[in-house]
């Protein structure tokens, strides 16, 4: 196995169980590995840290997956860390609730691998070379730990250029997932597309929160900016909100939400739907007067690295203070960020800015986080991505 020499004093991270080797931190690279072999990395003394995966393209030249020299990095060991991942997503699923996220990379010691579940089928995304080279393995012993019906791939995120890797999207194994499966996620049912849909299909990372935020919508007005399929939505209104409006530039989001709407047998006279850019809306609801008791902006990720921070923190900054001018004087403004650079003390601080450019008070009343199926290895905070704040604005 080809062996890697990191720097004198570059171990640290290593030792620490962080799974990230920087190009910047290697030596030596002993032999001409492929992007994606297994290497064995050494710290500059020759003390063996741990086994990961190599890749030349990328800034994080390897991930490691193993500090157990005597592991063998084989069939058996995909499969034991398979059944350990599955396994603790197991009491999630249930007849309330038959999506979540089964896999989720460096947190289940996979780096590069997510793997959610929607009712009979799975889907992927293979986001490292490393994971890319073993995929059939992957899904071989997928196909045996799970009743599935079909296997998709949706390794299309930008991640994967880094990796050198081409963007893959189409069926790995079984059937093919119809144009719109239904799954449910707190009773509440959605038709997702996992072939066209955003990321793998569905956003099961908001799953406890929209819960906890629908306890306060009861007969009130709310606003769901960024709504995609309706997830904040259609919570809100199974707990009574008087009337939902729910913005996101996506027309194929638009016309699922309103699907789901129907699929519910909701009031389709409480909801309204609005295929806009959401601070285009938000300011022509401010020129118009609209004004509601509740909001949410769940928007995409502004800050995919930490180099883009800045402009981040002014399209979050911007985007709250408009928020905070449409709220009744005592409203909520349920506001997330799910940019891994932008930890919750930064948010907080941008919040505090938006208030201030807003003209308002505004008092912390809930701390949102990811749920249980997308853990944060306490070796890794980078992967503590999804952070929100449910505030009143006085």
């Amino acid at each position: 196995m080809i062996e890697i020499i990191l720097k004198k004093g570059k171990e640290r991270a290593a030792l620490q169980r962080h799974p990230w080797v920087f190009s910047g931190a290697l030596e030596k690279v002993k032999g001409k590995p492929e992007d994606g072999d297994v290497v064995k990395v050494f710290a500059f003394d020759k003390e063996f840290l741990a086994y990961g995966y190599y890749n030349s393209n990328s800034r994080v030249a390897v991930r490691l997956l193993e500090w157990d020299e005597a592991q063998n990095i084989d069939y058996q060991w995909y499969q034991n860390r398979l059944q350990q991942a599955i396994a603790s997503r197991k009491f999630i699923l249930g007849p309330e609730t038959n999506t979540c996220r089964l896999v989720f990379s460096e947190a289940d010691f996979l780096p590069g691998l997510i793997v959610d579940q929607y009712a009979e089928f799975l889907s992927l995304q293979i986001l490292s070379s490393g994971i890319e080279k073993v995929k059939s393995d992957i899904v071989a012993i997928l196909r045996a730990e799970l009743q599935v019906k079909g296997i998709f791939d949706k390794s299309d995120a930008t991640a994967r250029t880094h990796e050198g890797l081409p963007v893959e999207n189409g069926l790995l194994w079984g059937e093919n997932p119809p144009e719109f499966l239904a799954v449910k996620e707190n009773g509440i049912t959605y038709n997702i597309n996992i072939a066209e849909g955003q990321k793998s299909g569905f956003y099961c990372d908001q799953r406890d929160n929209r819960k906890i935020l629908a306890a306060y919508t009861q007969n009130k007005k709310v606003l769901d900016c960024f709504s995609y399929s309706g997830g904040f939505s259609l919570n809100s209104l199974a707990a009574g909100a008087a009337q939902v409006t729910s913005v996101d530039s996506s027309g194929l989001a638009v016309e699922t939400l309103k699907q789901n709407v129907l699929l519910n047998g909701f009031d389709d006279k409480k909801v309204a739907t609005i295929q806009s850019d959401v601070n285009k809306q938000l300011r022509a609801f401010k020129e118009s007067g609209e004004i509601f008791d509740v909001i949410v902006l769940d928007p995409p990720k502004y800050a995919p690295s930490r180099s883009a921070l800045d402009r981040a923190a002014r399209a979050y900054k911007d985007l709250n203070r408009l928020g905070m001018l449409l709220l009744e004087k005592g409203g909520l403004l349920a506001t997330f960020s799910c940019s891994g650079a932008v930890d919750i003390e930064t948010f907080k601080q941008i919040i505090a800015w938006a208030a201030l450019d807003a003209g308002k008070e505004v008092q912390i009343i809930k701390q949102f986080c990811q749920p249980e199926d997308h853990p944060v290895r306490i070796s890794f905070p980078e992967g503590e991505y999804l952070k929100g704040l449910l505030l009143r604005v006085l």
